[in-house]
């Protein structure tokens, strides 16, 4: 790995760890495993059909039976779905570094928010992980490795101890190498750890559940900056393809991301199921820091390379801010084969310090503290008749914010949903307030506060940019849909309308006004608030459909008026697969082989703030239109399953150049060759 990821190489004792727990569980717990199922002969008969996935969704709708175990082979080489956040997103080319989703989804995540989300991606959702129902002991096991440095690891047990208690823990690693100005081929890019502690405990009487978790995650990437680039006659964008030959911005950059989350979810029948009472509790905390120890000053012009400016410290560059969250959420819920309901308060206490390196002898000293105590109340209402009528009704509410004692706007989101038959409709409405890194930020590189709060108290802060309070940002969303299979096809549109009001955003341009007087002036990646309402037409089609044994699975997302100031959109975004698919060897091996193209159209894609871990809307770069084409063959035999597949087969092809930008200035990793396993033990 790269000499930046060295003084964080925690992998090894995690592993230890890890392993030291399973043995613990497999030589001192086996007594208190469950029977044996067995046959007419008397043999074990332990499977994916004696396992069952439970997740905290299915707690909340008192849905206590559990899902069968994944075991189809769909998507296992599909690269998006080997991490947390299967959506389509951008990226800066390689595994580990920041991403953000590339369509438009509204946030439904009201009051106080960090907004250092470019890790998101790799990050588990403890309200979302798996518990499990095992008649056996239960292991996962997955990895996946390319010829480009990419790699996937990941590694889960778990055990019943007694009939009504499941404990479990699991650890994943992702990582990758440099594909840029790299000295070799194994210098270290990208490395996340996650660590998984997680329980499930239920009454004999099934009256209590409960779902426990303890989530730690740990991430650093060394960041590049992108490919230096000096626009010249000669050399255009297109022709930046020599990857580990070209030059970057960065050399000594590296960003960290720690996140660690504690969740308890538990529930009471009070009156059967007309009536029950939960209670969710959820610590959370998310440490962030930036640090470069090598600012580049160019020796003609005497000023900073790749930064806007130097605030703090001339010499080197240290940020770090942690943002801690403590929720206790109280409801209660019920349901009957036709109504269910769920009504719920929740309380929210976060605070968020900042600190950084000051002048040239490393005094770190803090620069900013936010605090927020906020109550929100919300809850869901809906109606089934049979599989033909549905009717839904869902919203939350966040009435006061305060902030050292000066209250802001109530912020809210509510949904109604209706559907007949295939038919469905949706409208959604919104109002939000920023985050509260777009609220305020001071760092070595960059300044601003837009909280409403003053900062003449503290001599290290500096004047922000458009010192104004931003406003609430207002969606209002109409959504409507067809879903019907037909025979061997199945089809999925969508058409939605969204207007978007006081947008706020991070822009290249900032306009200052000094003395009554207008001025703009770049300095990449300022937050700004729309003043205009954006508008936009989301169309969506997905048609599945066989022609005997061979399959195909074509989606695709059209956006109209996602260009412009504030958003970025690409116009089209398609993914088309076709495989073929069949049992061999008198059904004892069953396989697919296949290709799968991604389409996107040319756009002006976000470029990416390594300092502030945020992307932001750039002018100057167009990202031309590209496919990515992958060819793969993978084979099931019981509980193992192994694919090969040959990534961006069509590189150099037809007239897409020798690669692709996957953001303005990084490229998309090349043609390579990916190998994955992932084998399922029950007992």
């Amino acid at each position: 790995m790269s000499d930046l990821l060295v003084p964080f190489r925690f992998a090894g004792s995690l592993r230890r760890f890890f392993w030291g727990l399973v043995l613990a569980c497999g030589l001192l717990l086996p007594r208190l495993s469950p029977a044996q199922v067995l046959d007419d002969s008397t043999k074990v008969l332990y499977g994916a059909k004696t396992t069952r996935v439970l997740r905290e969704a299915d707690i909340l709708r008192e849905q206590y039976e559990g899902r069968l175990i994944d075991t189809t082979l769909t998507n296992q080489m599909q690269a998006r779905y080997w991490f947390h956040d299967s959506t389509f997103q951008q990226d800066l080319g390689n595994v580990g570094t920041a991403s953000r989703r590339l369509l438009w989804e509204p946030n439904l995540e009201l009051g106080a928010r960090f907004g250092r989300n470019a890790f998101d991606k790799y990050v588990r959702n403890s309200a979302t992980i798996p518990f499990y129902d095992t008649r056996s002991p239960f292991t996962f096991f997955r990895f996946i490795q390319s010829g480009a440095g990419e790699q996937v690891f990941e590694l889960s047990y778990s055990r019943s101890l007694g009939k009504n208690f499941n404990v479990g823990l699991a650890y994943e690693r992702f990582a990758s190498n440099k594909s840029l100005q790299a000295t070799s081929r194994r210098e270290g890019l990208a490395e996340h750890s996650n660590v998984l502690l997680f329980a499930r405990y239920q009454t004999q009487n099934d009256r209590y559940h409960a779902l426990f978790s303890i989530n730690t995650a740990r991430h650093r990437v060394a960041e590049q900056g992108g490919i230096r680039y000096q626009p010249t006659d000669s050399l255009r964008p297109r022709a930046l393809f020599e990857y580990e030959l070209e030059r970057v911005n960065l050399t000594q950059a590296l960003n960290v991301d720690d996140r660690d989350e504690v969740r308890l979810t538990h529930t009471y029948r009070l009156l059967g199921k007309g009536l029950t009472a939960y209670h969710i509790f959820d610590w959370k905390r998310q440490f962030n820091k930036y640090s470069d120890e090598r600012l580049v000053t160019d020796p003609l012009t005497r000023q900073l390379q790749f930064y806007p400016d130097t605030l703090l410290s001339s010499s080197l560059t240290n940020d770090r801010a942690e943002y801690r969250q403590l929720e206790n959420t109280v409801g209660l819920m019920g349901h009957t084969p036709a109504v269910e309901y769920r009504l719920y308060g929740r309380y929210r206490d976060a605070d968020l310090q900042a600190k950084s390196y000051f002048g040239r002898a490393r005094n770190v000293l803090p620069t900013y503290s936010m605090h927020y105590a906020q109550l929100f109340v919300g809850g869901t209402a809906s109606f089934r008749y049979r599989k033909l009528i549905a009717m839904e009704v869902a919203g939350e509410l966040m009435p006061v914010i305060t902030v050292n004692e000066s209250k802001g706007k109530s912020e809210y989101w509510v949904r109604a949903l209706a559907r007949l038959g295939p038919v469905s409709g949706e409208f959604l409405s919104s109002s939000y307030s920023p985050t509260l890194t777009q609220q305020r930020f001071l760092g070595n590189h960059y300044s601003w506060n837009h909280s409403g709060t003053d900062d003449a108290s503290n001599p290290r802060a500096y004047p922000a940019l458009n010192p104004v309070q931003f406003k609430n940002t207002l969606v209002n969303q109409l959504t409507g849909r067809v879903a019907q299979k037909l025979g061997r096809h199945y089809v999925d549109a969508s058409v939605s309308t969204v207007t978007i009001s006081d947008l706020v955003y991070y822009s290249q341009d900032s306009v200052v006004t000094t003395n009554g007087v207008e001025s703009t002036f770049r300095k990449d990646g300022i937050p700004l608030q729309l003043s205009a309402t954006k508008v936009l037409l989301i169309g969506s089609l997905r048609h599945r459909f066989n022609l005997g044994k061979f399959f195909f699975d074509n989606q695709a997302t059209a956006t109209s008026g996602g260009s412009g100031e504030g958003l970025r959109i690409p116009g089209l975004v398609a993914n088309g697969k076709v495989y073929y698919q069949n049992y061999l060897f008198k059904k004892a091996l069953f396989g697919q082989i296949g290709a799968e193209v991604y389409y996107q159209s040319r756009f002006k894609g976000y470029s990416y703030s390594p300092s502030t871990q945020q992307f932001y809307v750039q002018n100057h770069f167009i990202s031309r239109n590209f496919s990515v084409a992958d060819v793969f063959l993978i084979t099931d035999i019981k509980t193992v399953s192994v694919f090969l597949k040959v990534a961006y087969i069509n590189q150099g092809f037809f007239d897409f150049g020798n690669g692709y930008f996957a953001s303005p200035y990084y490229t998309g990793l090349p043609r390579r060759f990916q190998l994955g396993i992932r084998w399922q033990f029950f007992d």
